[in-house]
C-alpha cells in the first residue's frame, strides 16, 4: 500500500453504508480528515445475476471473484465483505486482516409476528439453503420459493404480495437504518450463518502496511469468533447448497461455539456445541467431525469430508 488506502466494495446500498464505516474507522484511527480513504465500487457476479440462487451459479465466489481480482491485480488495497458472503476456503495471497466489532446476528422475520404465526401452507421467501431448511424443519408445510436482490427488492416483494414472509439479517437493518421492521427469531428456532453480522477487511497477504492498518481497527473479540465459524465451516468441506449455521460468542476468554447441520428439507439435523480457547481452528474443525460422525446420510452426503 502506497499512498492514500482504497477500499474495494460492491455498490449496493449496504456494501457502500459498510464501506463508508471502514474508512471512517481507518481515518480515525490514524487522523486523517473524512474522506482521505477511496472507496472504489466494483460490480461483482452476485450482483449481475438476480434471476436465479446462488448455490445455481457458482456459490459465494460471486460476490467475491471480482473484488479479490482488483486487490491482486493493486487497483485496490483492501476489500470489504459481509463476512457470511466471503467463502470459507479463501486464495493464500488475500488475508482477513480485520474484522469490525460484531453486532445484531440474529436473523429476522418479516411478514409474521414469529415463525408459528406464519399463516399454513404460506409462501416463503429465501435463497439461503440454511434459511429454507430450518424453516422447514420448524414449519414443513411453508412453500418455499427463491428470493434475491437487495434489501429494498426483498421488501417490495412482500408488498406486492408475491410472497408471505422472509427474512433479512438484523445487521443489515440496523445499517440501513430499518432496526425497526420485523421480529427477531430466537436462537433456539435459528442459529445464524458463520460469520453473520461481520464486516471483514481482507488486504494481501504481502502488503505489512495494509495489514498495520487494518490491525488498527481489528476488533480482536469479533475476530475471534468469526475465524471460529469459519475454521468449523472449512472442516465440514459444505458447498453452497449445504445448510450450515454456526453462532460463537466470547465467554470468559474463551470460545463458546454452537452449530447445527441440516438437510435441505429441514427433516433431520444435528446440533452440538463445544468450548475452546481463540483460534483454535483444530477444536473448531474437531467439533464439525463430530457433527458429521453423528449425522444421518441424509445430511452427510450434502459434504465433502464426511
Amino acid at each position: 500500500m502506497t499512498g492514500t488506502p482504497r477500499l474495494g466494495t460492491r455498490g449496493s446500498p449496504l456494501a457502500m453504508i459498510q464501506a463508508r464505516s471502514v474508512a471512517a474507522a481507518m481515518e480515525a484511527a490514524r487522523g486523517w480528515p473524512a474522506g482521505h480513504v477511496d472507496i472504489v465500487v466494483i460490480k461483482t457476479s452476485g450482483d449481475r445475476i438476480k434471476d436465479r440462487p446462488l448455490a445455481e451459479v457458482g456459490g459465494k465466489g460471486l460476490w467475491t471473484k471480482e473484488i479479490d481480482s482488483a486487490l491482486l491485480r493493486g487497483d485496490v488495497d483492501f476489500s470489504v465483505h459481509s463476512v457470511k458472503d466471503v467463502e470459507a476456503i479463501r486464495p493464500d495471497a488475500i488475508r482477513l486482516s480485520a474484522v469490525m466489532p460484531r453486532t445484531d446476528i440474529e436473523d429476522i422475520l418479516i411478514g409474521a409476528a414469529s415463525v408459528a404465526a406464519i399463516r399454513a401452507g404460506a409462501i416463503f421467501g429465501t435463497s439461503s439453503p440454511r434459511r429454507a431448511a430450518q424453516m422447514l424443519a420448524a414449519r414443513p408445510d411453508l412453500r418455499i420459493v427463491p428470493l434475491r436482490g437487495n434489501v429494498e427488492t426483498r421488501l417490495n416483494k412482500l408488498d406486492a404480495g408475491d410472497i408471505d414472509a422472509t427474512i433479512l439479517s438484523s445487521a443489515g437493518l440496523q445499517r440501513l437504518g430499518l432496526g425497526h421492521i420485523g421480529t427477531a427469531i430466537p436462537f433456539d428456532v435459528m442459529l445464524p450463518a458463520p460469520g453473520q453480522g461481520a464486516i471483514g477487511i481482507e488486504c494481501r497477504s504481502d502488503d505489512p502496511a495494509a495489514i498495520e492498518l487494518a490491525a488498527s481497527i481489528d476488533d480482536a473479540a469479533s475476530h475471534a469468533m468469526v475465524l471460529a465459524e469459519r475454521a468449523f465451516t472449512r472442516a465440514l468441506g459444505g458447498s453452497c447448497h449445504s445448510p450450515v449455521a454456526a453462532m460463537a460468542t466470547m465467554e470468559d476468554g474463551q470460545i463458546q461455539l454452537r452449530a447445527e447441520i441440516l438437510s435441505e428439507d429441514g427433516k433431520e439435523r444435528v446440533r452440538d456445541s463445544a468450548g475452546f480457547a481463540p483460534r483454535d481452528d483444530d477444536a473448531a474443525a474437531a467439533l464439525a467431525r463430530a457433527m458429521l460422525d453423528a449425522a444421518p446420510p441424509s445430511i452427510r452426503t450434502l459434504f465433502a469430508n464426511a
